[in-house]
């Protein structure tokens, strides 16, 4: 058995050498290897472009998101802002419903303006309300996007070139609304 001494000894020996190896690999970096004519460099590795981040989107409309930049941008270049309030079909308020008034609050013209909604509605809740509406006499039609109830023609204070004044469209669990027919082409959610 060998004495401590010669085991202190070679304990010691082997941290020195243990302690000289670690210093050894965090000295600095091989140089790079040269290369001749006949051996070509390896090529750099392609650096990927970093994606540019999307937009933020919500899963909840809001009345700039509703129709889109475009709309937006004009009705605030003749002074409009929106306000948003509770959206009622008939008597039926639409949990959840996004509606959205947009004029010049400011002035005394406050009475023009344009009107929008959205809402997620069930299929019990969507025939309920158009039921209510075509008794109290708005006018219902079919189309490949979905059911229309459009207030009467008698009745409407302002209707676009076709003659429709305020008008809902129920399609896929959903209902949209404007105070013109051809203004719910200008609703653009669900974003796409």
């Amino acid at each position: 058995m060998p004495s401590p001494r010669t085991l202190g000894a070679a304990v010691v020996l082997m941290l020195g050498a243990f302690a000289m190896t670690a210093c050894a690999s965090s000295g600095p970096p091989d140089p790079a290897p040269t290369t001749n004519a006949t051996t070509p460099a390896p090529a750099a590795p392609e650096s990927t472009p970093t994606p540019e981040p999307e937009p933020a989107s919500s899963e909840d409309p809001t009345c700039e998101a509703l129709v889109g930049q475009t709309v937006v941008a004009n009705f605030e270049s003749v002074g409009w802002t929106v306000r948003e309030q509770p959206f009622y079909i008939g008597s039926f308020e639409v949990e959840g419903g996004l509606y959205c008034v947009w004029t010049d609050f400011e002035s005394a013209a406050g009475d023009h303006g344009q009107m929008f909604g959205w809402a997620e509605i069930s299929e019990a809740d969507a025939t309920a309300v158009q039921e209510e509406l075509v008794a109290q006499g708005w006018l219902r039609e079919e189309a490949p996007e979905g059911v229309y109830i459009t207030e009467s023609p008698e009745t409407a204070i302002a209707a676009d070139e076709n003659g429709y004044g305020m008008t809902y469209l129920f399609s896929d669990g959903t209902v949209k609304f404007s105070d013109t027919k051809q203004g719910i082409l200008l609703i653009e959610w669900p974003a796409s």
